[in-house]
């Protein structure tokens, strides 16, 4: 008999849903419940999984209750919010997604991995692989954004990032693929609200990234808050246990999120917490997270027939396999046996500014008025978010010090040290105040441009953070117009920098400011980041992976809609557009400019006519015209111009990058494999129809800037 049969035969009941018992350490609180003191129950053996216990003193003493004073000596699994780093922390991953750069992912991924596996954490809850639409939703930020082939290849990233090539290794984390479906289109953008939407949509937009994930080996996914059609995700079998368990042959750990079990109470589906707990282990839940719904409610769930012995020995059997991966059995302490040397800490903040660099996304630089000149000999830092360290590191700041945080006063001042810097912060980010308004704007007359630093507070963002208004929050609008009217009237150049973890509805600001730059939240190293792009030390790369909406009624908006029967007519009143603002967004998926100035040309798509076996190489020359070195970033679009089912008007399938020296040209060669033009027929069967498929390849999601061909699918 194996190990971990063994186990499962000497266990009690209470032991057995103790391995299926996840509760808070108490480090950070991240959901409504209360924190006690687990220590009693590790040493009982009814508790076998911690979150939010960080550092090696803490883990160290928690595993020590585990494997040295319980009967069985079964390890603990102990795991943490590890969203966007864990000390030291990089880009938001809405704001990281913007790179377009999937080894990039996969690089900050792992040195997370490597930084908190030194702190003794062994599962992280993270990829949030949520595709979101509604920027309302303000856990927003934590995703890739509005498409699911972007989504997808993110979710492969992060899963080899966080896991590594070795499960077992001491540096690796488990990685937990959530929300588990269909989060981000909770109704009116309200967190944990319910979600009802078509099943093509699910299945065309809502999973794919999970399937990615699965197949790049995911070690637990973690169904979501809110119910799907009626049906609570945490206890939704047909999703649960079918689609992924049965037609994925996903056999890792499913885990439910903070008190989800106990919740579905409150969604009207289970009367108590046994039939909660019937509910969820049913749908294949194997650990419940903070609700103690498995340890109170399934012994009487057992007795009343509700669930078997046998299936709560195969969630078990699941837990302690994925504890054996981890390599906990055979030592439980290698996570975190091993220090971190000054030198490699300091090699990850220069990672992390640049990769903060590479996520700003330039919205708009009129007159070239960035990088800044070098004539500039005063520059004025003003707005709430100048001087604002702790704000850098955004919602879900993991274990960092928010004092070590660069804010964009301090990066500015250390990259122009022949600059004399002024500050002022003129408003609160959410407050009602206009008394320092006036000194601040007088600034203006005394420096040679300003930086206007303005957003959201990073908890703005996150989890229960939907917002409905999606402009600046609290005097920030007025302060704004104050300082850009006595700019424009001295003739002194306005950067705008936006912080937030979703697109912010500004588009006053675009037009007034001579500049824009999508700054998110950077993470540890912000400010210099920030600093690297103002001042033109590289030049913005970013590409924003959300579309940009210039009034929330156009919320949800997204490139890849399907046609409407009536497309858009001005001469025609009834088709498909607005009476008071135009369909086109503020700025198109994909949007972000840079210190270059490029052009695409000579689109070649070969072969003509393809197979389903066969690869469409995809090639377009690129010319950088400006007189900056600069990278650009290539989309390539399809659109099945005739099917049996409408087809979305553009799907992203690929892109690349190119960077160029003024003057030089380059080509982009992009392959994409026939097969990625299969689609969910009527009866949601993937199908490939014969037919033309439009090519377009361009810098953004906007039709006009797109260079076409086609190819002829065969059969």
């Amino acid at each position: 008999m194996s190990r971990l049969e063994s186990l499962i035969s000497a266990m009690t009941l209470p032991e057995k849903l103790g391995q299926l018992t996840m509760t808070t350490g108490g480090y950070a609180v991240t959901g409504p419940a209360r924190v006690e003191d687990p220590s009693g129950a590790i040493i009982a053996g009814t508790i076998g999984n911690l979150l939010n216990v960080v550092g090696t003193d803490d883990v160290f003493k928690m595993q020590r209750l585990a494997v040295e004073e319980s009967r069985l000596r079964v390890p603990l699994l102990i795991g943490f919010d590890v969203i966007h780093g864990h000390r030291t922390l990089f880009p938001v991953p809405l704001a990281e997604t913007a790179l377009f750069d999937a080894a990039t992912w996969a690089l900050s991924a792992r040195e997370a991995a490597i930084e908190a596996s030194a702190d003794g954490v062994a599962m992280t809850f993270a990829p949030m692989l949520d595709v979101s639409r509604d920027p309302r939703w303000g856990r927003s930020v934590e995703g890739p954004g509005e498409d699911p082939w972007l989504a997808a290849r993110f979710a492969e990233a992060k899963v080899r990032g966080f896991q590594g090539a070795d499960l077992a290794a001491r540096d690796a984390l488990a990685a937990v693929a959530k929300h588990f479906c269909a989060y981000g289109p909770v109704t009116a953008g309200r967190d944990y609200a319910s979600v009802d939407i078509s099943e093509r949509t699910v299945h065309e937009v809502h999973l794919p990234a999970f399937a990615a994930a699965v197949a790049a080996g995911v070690a637990a996914v973690m169904p979501a808050f809110n119910d799907l059609a009626g049906v609570p995700m945490t206890a939704n079998a047909a999703l649960l246990r079918n689609w992924l368990r049965g037609h994925l042959r996903f056999d890792g750990v499913i885990v439910s999120d903070y008190n989800a079990i106990g919740e579905l109470i409150h969604h009207g589906v289970a009367a108590d917490l046994t039939e909660a707990a019937a509910l969820a282990l049913n749908a294949g839940v194997d650990i419940d997270m903070m609700a103690n719904a498995y340890r109170q409610g399934l012994p009487s769930a057992v007795d009343r027939g509700l669930v078997s012995v046998a299936q709560i020995d195969a969630s078990v059997r699941r837990v302690l396999l994925l504890k054996e991966r981890l390599g906990l059995f055979e030592d439980p302490y290698r996570r975190g046996a091993t220090s971190q040397a000054a030198a490699t800490l300091a090699q990850r903040r220069a990672l992390a500014r640049a990769i903060g660099g590479r996520a700003i996304v330039m919205l708009k630089n009129g007159s070239s008025v960035l990088p800044l000149a070098d004539s500039i000999r005063r520059l004025c830092v003003m707005g709430p978010l100048a001087d604002a360290p702790a704000e850098m590191g955004g919602p879900w700041p993991g274990a960092a010090d928010a004092d070590a945080h660069v804010s964009v006063l301090a990066g500015l001042a250390a990259s122009l040290p022949g600059v004399e810097v002024l500050h002022a912060r003129g408003v609160a980010i959410d407050g009602e105040s206009m008394a320092d308004v006036g000194a601040a704007v007088e600034l203006c007359a005394h420096a040679d441009a300003v930086v206007l630093c303005l957003g959201e507070a990073a908890a703005m963002s996150g989890e229960a953070a939907s917002r409905t208004e999606l402009g600046l929050p609290g005097k920030q609008r007025a302060f704004a117009e104050a300082v850009l009217d006595r700019a424009r009237a001295l003739a002194k150049p306005v950067i705008a920098l936006l912080f937030s973890g979703r697109p912010l509805i500004v588009p006053w600001l675009v037009e007034k400011a001579d500049a824009v730059l999508a700054c998110w939240f950077l993470g540890s190293e912000a400010g210099n980041a920030i600093a690297d792009v103002v001042t033109g030390r590289i030049s913005p790369s970013g590409r924003t992976p959300v579309t940009w909406a210039r009034t929330a009624g156009q919320i949800p908006l997204f490139f890849g809609q399907r046609p409407s029967g009536r497309p858009a007519d001005p001469k025609d009143r009834f088709t498909s557009k607005y009476l008071d603002a135009p369909n086109e967004p503020l700025f198109p998926f994909g949007h972000g400019l840079t210190y270059g100035n490029f052009t695409l040309s000579n689109l070649r798509v070969a072969p003509q006519q393809v197979r389903e076996s066969e690869s469409i190489e995809v090639r377009v020359d690129v010319t950088n015209d400006g007189a900056r070195a600069a990278e650009e970033t290539v989309f390539l679009f399809t659109h099945d111009t005739l099917a049996s089912i409408s087809r979305e008007l553009l799907e992203l399938k690929g892109f690349g990058k190119i960077a160029l020296e003024p003057r030089q040209k380059g080509t982009v060669t992009l392959i994409l494999p026939a097969t990625e033009l299969r689609f969910l027929g009527i009866d949601l069967a993937s199908v490939f129809e014969p037919g033309e498929v439009e090519i377009l390849v361009g810098p953004c999601a906007d039709r006009l800037q797109l260079l076409k061909s086609r190819v002829h699918l065969l059969i």
